[in-house]
């Protein structure tokens, strides 16, 4: 096994952006601004294709968070932090749909365009992942549900495709995300009261 300077340095960043997602600091956008672009390399590099075209998604995603997490007052002076919430019922049903259809035309395009060897897993943890990073980006309580699913499957996938580092960061995340949940619930309770 050879140590790959990208593995470890993403995996970094991800330590230090799980922990600001945990804290619900939105400077975990811009953590992971620099992590994603180093793992667009380290993807492409491993033959990870979806995960790879995910990171430019995720590129576009870090601003509209970091705008999203930002609001202005009436004022447009004081800025304020959007806080947590419960994703909407409707909107629960819809990304539902929405991630079985991901899935399913990311699975196509890697068996059909690419040399992937892992089809199904990548387009399953890309197409999570997308959905994913748009509950986080609305700071709902229920997108650490979501993180739970991709990080196992992802820690499996990245053992198997020889990245251990990361894949050994998505074992930690499994815990994390656990308790980034009960953090967050928390968190939304004291400002319901």
């Amino acid at each position: 096994m050879q140590i790959n300077w990208l593995d470890i340095t993403t995996t970094v960043l991800g330590l230090a952006y799980i922990f600001l997602e945990y804290k619900a600091s939105i400077w975990m956008w811009a953590v992971g601004a620099v992590m994603q672009l180093l793992g667009i390399a380290l993807y492409y590099q491993k033959g990870i294709y979806a995960d790879c075209g995910m990171e430019f998604y995720y590129l576009m995603m870090t601003g509209y968070g970091w705008w999203k997490w930002r609001s202005s007052s009436a004022d447009g002076v004081k800025q304020t932090e959007t806080p947590i919430s419960h994703i909407p019922m409707r909107l629960a049903t819809l990304w539902g749909i929405i991630f079985l259809v991901l899935w399913g035309v990311i699975w196509w395009l890697l068996t059909t365009f690419t040399d992937s060897t892992v089809p199904v897993a990548d387009a399953f943890t890309t197409a999570l992942s997308l959905v994913g990073v748009w509950a986080l980006a609305h700071k709902y309580l229920e997108q650490w549900f979501v993180w739970i699913a991709v990080d196992i499957v992802t820690c499996v996938l990245y053992f198997h495709k020889d990245i251990p580092f990361k894949a050994s960061l998505y074992g930690l995340y499994v815990v994390i995300a656990v308790f980034g949940y009960r953090r967050w619930r928390k968190e939304m309770k004291s400002l319901e009261s």
